[in-house]
């Protein structure tokens, strides 16, 4: 019979190889930096939840059932899967309130989010992150951060602006400046004060956590002055019980889609930072696609609970491993404490003063500019210093669920560029020893000559014209010769490119030359029989390449120089 300490043992080891460590000592670490980040995340989940125009609870059910249910199938162990003020951006844009019923949509948003984040997980989608250029991350990121500051400026300052988006609303503020509230100005500024100074003491993180009740604090304290302060508990109810799970309205599936794919492609790629930046105790690398698993549940369990959608979050992630994590289990201690501060502290979170939760986000707003990032994207090349402030503005502008679309449409059209201006076409001269000279090609085909040829880069349609260009002009004077193009390594050549293969062959044979193809790939040499290219090209021109690497190329030019001599000796002889 198993012993109750055996069973515990293994208990253990099992939690272990999970990322779980049940040993004393680290269940007391974790503990306390799952205390830290669940007392800061009560007001940080307030804020995100305003940020994102829905009722601030939707952001303390986001950061307590979306941490707590990603920590399960993350592969990297400490990404806290919490709000961030992009995806909260996002939501704003998608003005929830406006729906029928909001409380319905914003749960189908959250679930769908998560199940698109989910396929993208299970598809083993991981590797489309590489295809976002640093400049493009770079001008929605800053953009964004300007976009929390601006949206902020009303209950920062007391003054609602009805102009139409938050950049029109700051100039209106402007120019309305003498419409500021002092009291709820004051509240924000010495909130943002007490912050950036509390930080920086021991208290650290929790630091946060003190400026936000010292300044709602004082705001109480004027409001017994007769002053009007606007606080949690006037724009909505902070039930000291946990949300009933709810079903997502399938009748707000097409109007969210693509807010949804926005939210997703935002968090996965935020997450993607955070992946990168904490490696796993047990030295084991990170994995993308199943972090994007791990988001994707916290989606999904977050918005069946009533919460707004989240994702892997680098400053809560920070914040838990600098606090002494040892596991993940100090994120599931994290929704821990925010479950127990929801079901006994419901009434002193209604006291949180609105202005001094928007001088938090103004703090998040500004850390997120990084003025040095822009710089050295500007200072890379011209291409990033047009596309990072064509997206910085444009993030400003335009909603943000299209401006993510238009970043993602910057992003593939940027790699076509790339990818299209990589192709060097280059010339092979086989010696007599059949060593091989690379050299420039010539840019006409003379008479009586073999030239063989090696493109290098991708080979996709936006190449081909690139290709076309680097060919030898073909001319009245390009007889009896023999052009070797040779694809090496290349698994297809595509439509496109077969067309001007096709072209070429053409205008070779009407001067009395051929094309030559040798390829190692059979797909190339199937493309050219489907399309009927290897008719005009000639399949006995069409050389299949073996193991060796220079062999075929060899014979192919050797061969050539026997059929321009042939040639050469047929035309002789007619003449």
């Amino acid at each position: 019979m198993v012993s109750i300490r055996a069973l515990i043992a293994n208990v253990r080891r099992r939690a272990k190889r999970s990322g779980f460590d049940l040993g004393r000592e680290t269940v007391r670490a974790d503990a306390r930096a799952g205390l830290v980040l669940g007392v800061e995340s009560v007001p940080d989940g307030l804020a995100s939840g305003i940020l994102a125009g829905v009722n601030p609870v939707a952001g303390l059910y986001a950061y307590m059932f979306g941490v707590t249910a990603a920590a399960f199938f993350t592969s990297t162990t400490f990404m806290a899967v919490q709000g961030t003020g992009a995806m909260a951006i996002i939501v704003a844009d998608v003005d929830i309130e406006s729906f029928e019923d909001p409380t319905g949509a914003l749960v189908t948003l959250s679930v769908l989010t998560g199940v698109i984040m989910l396929a993208a997980g299970y598809l083993r989608a991981g590797i489309i992150l590489r295809f976002v250029p640093n400049a493009v991350m770079t001008g929605f990121i800053s953009a964004v951060g300007v976009n929390i500051v601006l949206g902020q400026l009303g209950d920062f300052t007391g003054y609602e602006s009805s102009a139409s988006n938050r950049v029109t609303r700051a100039v209106d503020l402007l120019f309305h400046f003498w419409r500021i509230d002092l009291a709820t100005i004051t509240v924000g500024l010495a909130t943002i004060i007490l912050i950036v100074g509390l930080r920086r003491t021991r208290l650290g993180a929790m630091g946060l956590v003190v400026a936000i009740v010292a300044g709602s604090i004082l705001a109480a304290v004027l409001i017994g002055l007769d002053e009007e302060i606007v606080l949690v508990g006037n724009v909505a109810e902070v039930p000291n019980r946990l949300p009933t799970p709810m079903l997502p309205r399938l009748a707000d599936l097409l109007a969210l889609i693509v807010p949804a794919f926005s939210l997703a492609f935002v968090g996965l790629v935020q997450g993607a930072g955070a992946s990168a930046a904490f490696t796993n105790p047990d030295g084991s690398p990170s994995d993308a696609s199943q972090d994007f698993v791990g988001q994707g549940v916290g989606n999904v369990t977050a918005g069946l609970f009533q919460g707004m959608p989240v994702g892997g979050s680098m400053s809560a992630s920070s914040l838990v491993v600098s606090s002494g994590a040892k596991s993940r289990l100090a994120l599931v201690f994290t929704g821990g404490v925010m479950a127990i501060v929801i079901l006994l502290f419901a009434g002193a979170v209604e006291h949180v003063a609105m202005p001094a939760l928007a001088g938090l986000l103004i703090v998040i707003g500004i850390e997120t500019v990084k003025p040095h990032e822009m710089a050295t994207v500007y200072k890379t090349g011209a291409v990033q210093a047009t596309v990072m402030p064509v997206t910085f503005v444009l993030t400003l502008l335009i909603p943000l669920q299209f401006a993510v679309l238009v970043g993602v449409g910057i992003s593939v059209i940027l790699f076509v560029i790339r990818q299209s201006n990589q192709l060097t076409t280059r010339r092979l001269i086989v010696q007599a020893d059949e060593r091989i000279k690379e050299v420039d090609p010539p840019h006409a085909v003379q008479s009586s000559e073999v030239i063989v040829l090696q493109p290098y880069g991708s080979l996709f349609f936006a190449s081909a014209p690139a290709f076309e260009e680097q060919l030898p002009t073909v001319t009245e004077s390009s007889t009896g010769s023999v052009v070797v193009v040779r694809f090496r390594g290349k698994p297809d050549v595509g439509s496109t490119l077969i067309d001007v293969l096709e072209r070429y062959a053409r205008s070779l044979n009407e001067v009395g030359s051929k094309l030559v193809i040798v390829t190692n790939s059979d797909r190339i040499i199937d493309q050219l029989e489907a399309t009927g290219a290897a008719k005009v090209i000639g399949r006995e021109n069409i050389y299949r390449g073996g193991a060796w690497l220079s062999e075929t190329v060899v014979r192919a030019s050797r061969e050539g120089w026997q059929w321009v001599e042939e040639h050469r000796a047929d035309t002789e002889g007619g003449d």
